[in-house]
């Protein structure tokens, strides 16, 4: 099965990416990029290490494959694949938001609904499945750019001053489309082996060259990166900087520049209509964002693990409001976690696949993307002026006077001098760094604005009987 020597090897396949100026030879060892691609590589060491728990036997190839992959068929096949998707997020604490099960379950969720790309295109269709199947058998690591360049949001694609700012269809022949202009957000594009490019946001009349969903390569032709600001790069040392120093997964637009992608890669072209319909009438959203709950549960409890730390090493844990608080945050963690286990045991057969309940995935959502900040201030709070009260940089203790002062002033009742300074620079960097912001800002807009998520809540609940329950009341009397 894949391990990490296998997922490094494959990201050496000519791919572009731009960052500070320059074009980067090689992902794996780029100052930019070599950590956090070496902790996707562990990802895979780790699937190697426990296949019963990590891996499933793929139907066409008779290989272990990740769970990722797998379509559960049952509420024990759901919850075992839960599991393994727990233990990968537990080896990044929940810090690596687009992880490889994030769009195989996207891909998991159009194929189980793949009865309405037959009623739309039978070829697309059989190019659909063909694709899942290729990317299944080769345990590939796939992201995605779904989001159009934000631009002129109050006008449409096709009304963009420049036509082709968003990337679309210029040319089409029989062998395959040619795609032109821009795509965001590639978040782990520099460590992901293709790419799945369509679009989540509403299109109007008039866009039907952006109407798209297909996949290709990363090291296509023509097809280039421009990473932002690599924490990973300003970060000194894993010491300094434990998080960001290895866990930076980047973000980038990607620009396709007139890029050909033959048919058998292309899942809809120019229409609108299923373009929408590949997330929200298959289960593609709530699918891949469940996997993005069992992930921030994951993290929710590592933060916990921070906040009392914290509590403990300056000695404020015994103090009646502080205990308040960490029971309060607590009661979050609880409220993430109960969501989680009950869209699974509120969960129902469709079509053949046990899949996790619709309504309450999108409560988790709406409720989550409050309380990550909330979380967030709680920690600040509790840290207070221990966040940055911090020696320099590691090489403070390389001088025997600063390293003697800091024995001085870094003190705790239940730890040594360097252990809280080794655990206040972790505490800083999940809460307070440039990376921590990334983080919240993510946490805040990974699943759409608000006004997004709450709709889909809206569009999810069952109406009916609450107003039934009204009507029956009115009927009483």
């Amino acid at each position: 099965m894949k391990n990490g020597a296998d997922h490094l090897a494959s990201l050496r396949d000519g791919r572009t990416i731009f960052v500070d100026g320059r074009e980067v030879a090689d992902v794996t060892t780029d100052p930019a990029f070599r950590n956090a691609v070496a902790s996707s590589g562990r990802l895979y060491d780790f699937q190697a290490a426990n296949p019963e728990l990590m891996t499933f036997t793929s139907p066409t190839s008779n290989k272990a494959v990740n769970k990722a992959w797998q379509l559960p068929t049952s509420y024990d096949e759901l919850v075992a694949r839960r599991h393994a998707l727990t233990a990968w997020a537990e080896t990044h604490s929940g810090f690596l938001g687009r992880s490889p099960d994030h769009v195989a379950s996207c891909f998991g969720g159009m194929v189980m609904g793949i009865d309405h790309f037959r009623a739309y295109d039978e070829k697309r269709a059989d190019a659909l499945l063909d694709y899942f199947a290729y990317a299944r058998d080769n345990d590939l690591y796939l992201t995605y750019v779904i989001i159009n360049p934000q631009a002129d949001r109050s006008a449409a694609a096709h009304q963009q001053a420049d036509p082709f700012l968003t990337a679309g269809i210029v040319d089409e022949d029989s062998t395959g489309i040619t795609l032109r202009g821009a795509k965001m957000l590639a978040t782990s594009a520099i460590m992901a082996n293709e790419v799945f490019v369509s679009c989540v946001q509403p299109l109007r009349e008039g866009d039907e060259n952006y109407a798209i969903s297909l996949a290709l390569p990363l090291g296509t032709p023509g097809l280039k990166l421009l990473s932002r600001k690599s924490y990973e790069a300003a970060a000194p040392s894993t010491f300094d900087n434990p998080l960001a120093s290895r866990f930076d997964e980047n973000d980038a637009v990607i620009y396709f520049d007139d890029v050909k992608v033959s048919w058998d890669r292309v899942f809809v072209a120019r229409d609108i209509g299923m373009t929408n319909r590949q997330f929200f009438a298959t289960p593609a959203h709530v699918f891949q964002n469940y996997q993005c709950q069992i992930r921030l549960a994951v993290k929710m409890r590592f933060l916990l693990g921070v906040a009392r730390r914290i509590c403990e090493i300056n000695g404020i844990l015994a103090i009646p409001a502080v205990r308040e608080r960490l029971g309060e945050l607590a009661a979050q963690a609880g409220l993430v976690d109960g969501l989680l286990h009950g869209m699974e045991a509120k969960g129902s057969i469709q079509g053949g696949y046990y899949l996790p309940d619709a309504h309450l995935l999108y409560s988790a959502q709406v409720i989550t993307q409050q309380l990550y900040g909330q979380v967030i201030h709680v920690l600040r709070d509790l840290g207070g002026g221990g966040f940055i009260m911090l020696p320099s940089s590691v090489a403070d203790y390389g001088n025997p006077e600063i390293a003697r002062l800091i024995g001085k002033t870094q003190q705790s009742p239940v730890a040594s001098s360097d252990e809280r300074v080794k655990f206040f620079k972790l505490a800083w960097d999940a809460v307070g760094s440039e990376f921590a912001s990334r983080h919240s800002q993510y946490e805040m807009f990974y699943a759409g604005a608000t006004f997004v998520t709450r709709n889909h809540s809206f569009r999810t609940f069952d109406w009916n009987t609450s107003t039934d329950m009204v009507d029956r009341v009115l009927a009483s009397y």
